[in-house]
């Protein structure tokens, strides 16, 4: 809700800071709006010049926008009107740079006027761009809901905003976050919080996390905070809290992966089952029909076949826990054929088989795929694969973590796909993203955690109320 103030309530030293984060999504947005489609300002734009190598900014005026944002919103808010803005512009703005915009009153003129100071800085200090503004402050009190702002037409991550109002219908899962003291990592779990998905405990340097809190404006008075001096510490009391019972998910915050999964793995006091831990990333990729999951990328180097029977598993589990169900799972390699040379054909010829006699349960395995003709229908008709899967897959399980690390970075980074994390094969799921994601991918990271831990907890995926999913939407 949006309330603003008028001219009486005004004074002169009132200010106002707004923190946003530059997104790919922000840079096409603002292209489709304006028209302005300079390739110097488009994600994965081909063009030549000499500024190439330092990828996309950033058009300035996308940067003034957020000072119409917050004045517009905040300082006086609903009900003003421009007179006039000066701006002079220092430094660009990258894709997930998180900017600072502040807005200070300087002067009350007549007639409602009112002379601001606006500035635009990259949160380190960097000053982006800076000026003063003339604004008709309304006279009346106005509040206004932002959901009554109609949405794009154009929606990319259909699948994402689906699970998110899925996962929120569930109560909220109790999660230790570790180290949750940088923008991202704090931001992401209190966006979780505030959605009704987790029911965070803190786990860190306190003084850093509340830094942290500070620095991007939030209020984590509500949340259990657990101080400890260092991030190993952190993490073992986080895996801790599960064996007390005081949580059903664990969720990296600012650390390496490798420094809270040591504690995963301890074989006193960690959370190991008999299955082994694997990574699922769950992509929402626009245009396809339903999100697509690939394992592993992130944990297991170069698994063996033991491995990837557990791999795949653990894959399909995660799979059926959001809905698909069955879902069609493709074992990839270089080619479509099995090939001694190639030991990756044989692995998948064997988990293939071993889906077929019951040894692998839920999914349907076939393999081995090429990644064209395991996800592109005409593809696998082009090479003759009469197959349920080719052409269909919705899990990929990949040969190594290189293969898997490639595939996922180029659905990200060239089909524009948005990514959630999920470890699994523990006694509880462990929310794994990168220390550089956003509060996005953490959400739908948690929302992901909360549909698994259903899944753990009742032997099929939450149905959901279909209603309240479509209302949400």
């Amino acid at each position: 809700m949006a309330t603003n103030r008028t001219y009486d309530q005004i004074q002169v030293g009132d200010t106002v800071t707004r923190a946003r984060i530059c997104t790919a999504n922000d840079l096409y947005v603002f292209a489709h709006a304006s028209g302005n489609i300079n390739p110097l300002h488009l994600p994965n734009a081909q063009w030549e010049g000499v500024e190439k190598k330092d990828g996309p900014s950033a058009p300035f005026m996308w940067g003034a926008s957020l000072i119409s944002a917050v004045v517009g919103n905040y300082l006086p808010g609903p009900g003003c009107v421009y007179r006039d803005q000066t701006l002079s512009f220092h430094n660009k703005v990258k894709v997930d740079q998180v900017l600072d915009v502040t807005v200070t009153v300087l002067e009350k003129l007549p007639n409602n006027i009112i002379r601001l100071s606006t500035t635009v800085k990259v949160d380190d200090g960097t000053l982006v761009a800076e000026g003063e503004a003339r604004v008709e402050a309304p006279s009346q009190s106005i509040s206004y809901d932002a959901e009554e702002l109609p949405s794009l037409l154009m929606k990319r991550h259909q699948h994402f905003d689906r699970l998110v109002a899925r996962a929120s219908q569930l109560p909220a899962i109790p999660t230790s976050v570790v180290c949750p003291d940088d923008s991202n990592s704090l931001g992401g779990a209190v966006m979780a919080a505030q959605a009704g998905l987790i029911i965070p405990i803190l786990c860190g340097p306190v003084k850093r996390i509340q830094a942290a809190a500070e620095k991007i404006g939030v209020d984590i008075s509500s949340y259990e905070l657990i101080d400890t001096p260092d991030e190993d510490t952190a993490a073992e009391k986080a895996v801790a809290l599960v064996h007390e019972g005081r949580v059903r998910s664990v969720m990296k915050g600012h650390l390496h992966t490798d420094d809270l999964l040591r504690h995963v793995v301890k074989r006193e006091g960690g959370l190991r089952t008999k299955r082994r831990l694997s990574h699922a990333f769950v992509m929402d990729v626009p245009g396809r029909e339903t999100p697509l999951i690939v394992s592993d990328a992130a944990i297991n180097i170069a698994p063996d076949l033991t491995a990837k029977v557990d791999i795949t598993q653990n894959a399909i589990d995660v799979a059926r826990s959001i809905g698909i169900e069955p879902p069609k799972v493709g074992i990839l390699s270089a080619l479509e054929t099995v090939n001694p040379a190639i030991p990756s054909t044989i692995d998948a010829a064997v988990l293939s088989k071993m889906a077929e006699r019951g040894q692998i349960k839920g999914g349907i395995v076939d393999g081995p795929l090429a990644m064209d003709n395991a996800i592109d229908l005409e593809a696998a008709r082009t090479k003759g694969i009469d197959s349920v899967v080719a052409g269909r897959a919705e899990v990929l399980i990949v040969p190594n973590l290189e293969a898997g690390n490639m595939v996922v970075k180029e659905l990200t980074f060239l089909a524009h796909a948005e990514t959630a994390g999920l470890v699994t094969g523990a006694r509880v799921p462990i929310i794994l993203t990168s220390r550089a994601d956003n509060d996005r991918a953490r959400l739908v990271s948690c929302a992901l955690a909360s549909m698994y831990d259903y899944y753990l907890r009742n032997g099929a995926a939450y149905a959901g109320n279909e209603e309240l999913a479509a209302a949400a939407e």
